[in-house]
């Protein structure tokens, strides 16, 4: 699904996102779409300072800066910039209301100053491990989020939700490999890239070299097994939110197959679900 995200800072334009998977949709309890949404645009509007336009990476760290001290006054209950009006307040009253760990919130803003950082560098990810370790930082936390929604705590539970959340993180790398190798952004292992062949210090190289789809399909085997792993914890979450997060893991699972179905060529298209794909998730999360 597509959706516009309208950052409240005259610095930064509306910016049109593509989303694979609806944020606090129907099936979320209805007490919590207000905290579940506060969480997503907190995390969107971040992403997008980190991301979007064409700011220098000085602009971009020093508007994060500012971003992060506006989530300490949140906690500290301190005055707020007037820079994001439709995203802090909502916020805090989350934190207020639900209790939300601030270091799970940090983390986010950990991993997006890290985005600017590689991406002024044109620095890319040597290995899974440390590819891994940036998804701890940009993708995990929002799962852990959640499930403290949920009143889910338990270490399974949350290392469960950890696999979920890098594999969507992973999947969504490669359904957006054309995408974001133009942008300077290189989330490729350098590990697997050399198994292949191929210079992982070449990424100009890499939309047309013929080993190319081989490392996706290397890759995308990663983040199946990866997202396979996690699969259990749908029936840990409780009530509507499971069914959620039941269509959620079968989402992920439904673009990898579009990615083996273009050939694993994704460094040079990138495929979407449709409405079509909505009938064979519905059956897939079923059938879990």
């Amino acid at each position: 699904m597509r959706r516009v995200s309208s950052v409240p800072d005259d610095r930064l334009r509306p910016v049109e996102h593509y989303e694979n998977f609806p944020v606090a949709s129907w099936l979320c309890p209805p007490r919590l779409r207000r905290p579940v949404a506060a969480i997503y645009w907190f995390a969107r509007t971040a992403d997008d300072l980190a991301d979007e336009g064409e700011a220098p990476a000085e602009r971009r760290l020093a508007d994060l800066q500012a971003y992060r001290n506006d989530l300490q006054a949140c906690y500290a209950g301190g005055p707020l910039s007037d820079r994001w009006p439709a995203v802090f307040p909502a916020l805090r009253r989350a934190i207020v209301d639900f209790g939300l760990p601030r270091e799970l919130l940090a983390r986010l803003l950990d991993a997006f100053e890290q985005d600017v950082r590689k991406t002024a560098a044109g620095a890319g990810y040597a290995d899974r491990a440390e590819l891994l370790a940036y998804c701890s930082r940009s993708a995990d936390p929002v799962g852990r989020l959640l499930l403290h929604l949920y009143g889910v705590g338990e270490p399974a539970a949350l290392a469960q939700s950890d696999a979920i959340c890098s594999a969507l993180q992973l999947i969504n790398f490669w359904q957006d490999l054309s995408v974001d190798l133009p942008r300077g952004r290189y989330y490729l292992p350098g590990e697997d890239c050399r198994a292949l062949g191929i210079d992982p210090a070449a990424p100009q190289e890499w939309p047309t070299h013929p080993r190319g789809p081989a490392l996706v399909e290397r890759l995308c085997a990663w983040a199946r097994e990866l997202m396979l792993s996690g699969a259990p914890l749908v029936h840990r979450v409780p009530g509507r939110a499971g069914w959620e997060l039941r269509l959620v893991v079968q989402g992920g699972l439904r673009v990898l197959r579009h990615i083996e179905r273009t050939g694993f060529r994704s460094l040079g298209q990138r495929p979407r679900l449709g409405p079509l794909d909505g009938p064979p998730i519905l059956w897939q999360a079923a059938r879990m």
